[in-house]
């Protein structure tokens, strides 16, 4: 798979308005159990790597997944900015310039193991996990883009029932039941964007 300059931008575009067209309603999830600001705090986030277009995607690919991730960290507040930018730092660090599926496969799952060691999480306990870990079993099976995208959209859903046991929404206990979460929804948000440009972009 090989991006162009173009196309790289395009992804950036993607993953950005994915996120901040959301804002409201991640934010809305937020208040019903965290602190009502991911919304915010991610439109945040990814309104600055925006505003590094196009110089961004001059960089090289694994450049500009880390930089991006590095942005992320310093511009996102709470638990999301740390573990949605330790994602793609870790991404940038083990995908090659012009990666192969394989090559996307371990690379993303290398990115995942180190959410879970900065998280100090797993799925099943109602994070952003809950999402990655499903959608990177059914790619590295061989998915297409349209079963990944429902994939991460399924999972985001069916993390309301859950009893949330990590991140803030845990001090509510069973409180937490009954309610999707933001993490979750923002990652599947910005799955359901890098296919869909993937897609189109390179023939994923």
């Amino acid at each position: 798979m090989s991006l162009n300059r173009a196309a790289k931008e395009n992804l950036v575009r993607a993953l950005a308005v994915s996120v901040i067209e959301h804002a409201d309603e991640l934010t809305s999830l937020d208040q019903a159990i965290g602190d009502g600001d991911h919304g915010l705090n991610m439109k945040r986030g990814f309104e600055a790597v925006l505003a590094t277009l196009p110089g961004l995607a001059d960089k090289s690919l694994p450049e500009m997944l880390r930089t991006i991730g590095t942005t992320l960290v310093m511009k996102v507040g709470g638990a999301s900015g740390p573990l949605v930018g330790t994602f793609f730092i870790e991404l940038g660090k083990a995908v090659p310039e012009q990666p192969t599926r394989s090559d996307l496969v371990g690379a993303t799952g290398k990115a995942i193991e180190s959410v879970k060691a900065r998280g100090r999480s797993e799925a099943g306990q109602k994070t952003l996990l809950d999402v990655l870990v499903p959608v990177q079993a059914i790619f590295a099976a061989g998915a297409d883009a349209e079963a990944i995208a429902a994939e991460a959209a399924k999972a985001a859903v069916r993390t309301t029932p859950m009893l949330a046991t990590r991140g803030r929404a845990s001090f509510l206990g069973e409180r937490s039941i009954g309610h999707m979460d933001p993490g979750s929804r923002s990652a599947s948000l910005l799955i359901g964007a890098a296919v869909a440009t993937l897609t189109i972009e390179a023939g994923l």
